[in-house]
């Protein structure tokens, strides 16, 4: 079966990325900025606790050159990633570019299963506008596939879109 023009686009990566911050967030209102976190199968990240909720909300990423852009929007210098409530931060790959796919960070193999859409917080933590300002911004979620620990420098690496059987359940369709 040949690929579709739009599939060995989104295939196509120009480099490999890195995590650039890493939180977990243990109870409500707590934050726990790491340099290291273990990751489950079918359970997310360790000490979140957010973890084993969702398969599919396993792992938040969020795209480290978005931040500036946030801030620009808000009228702010920057924005703290802890305030937008993702797990990583991740530079020089494209996130929004994984939403598809399967691909590692670190020694997990995650599977990405749609955008994470902001908080309805924001406002309340980023001023009024941020909500808005995190629109098409917010990173996407993702599944674990093969569990292990990610790193702060760890490198992000686009593997392969996922099967397109698991793209279609994803969607609703039958």
């Amino acid at each position: 079966m040949t690929a579709s023009l739009m599939e060995r686009l989104l295939g196509t990566h120009a480099a490999m990325g890195s995590v650039q911050w890493l939180a977990v967030r243990p109870a409500r209102g707590e934050l726990e900025v790491r340099q290291c976190v273990e990751v489950a199968l079918g359970a997310g990240l360790i000490g979140d606790r957010y973890r084993g909720s969702s398969g599919d909300r396993a792992v938040t990423l969020i795209q480290f050159e978005h931040l500036p852009v946030i801030a620009a929007l808000l009228g702010i210098p920057s924005v703290d990633p802890g305030i937008l409530r993702r797990n990583v931060v991740v530079r020089g790959i494209s996130v929004a570019g994984l939403e598809r796919a399967r691909f590692r960070v670190g020694n997990v193999l995650l599977e990405g299963t749609g955008p994470c859409h902001p908080c309805s917080k924001l406002d309340a933590d980023l001023g009024v506008g941020g909500y808005a300002a995190m629109m098409g911004h917010g990173g996407i979620n993702a599944r674990v596939i093969e569990a292990g620990s990610i790193r702060v420098g760890d490198p992000v690496e686009f593997l392969a879109l996922r099967p397109l059987a698991r793209r279609f359940a994803s969607k609703g369709s039958t």
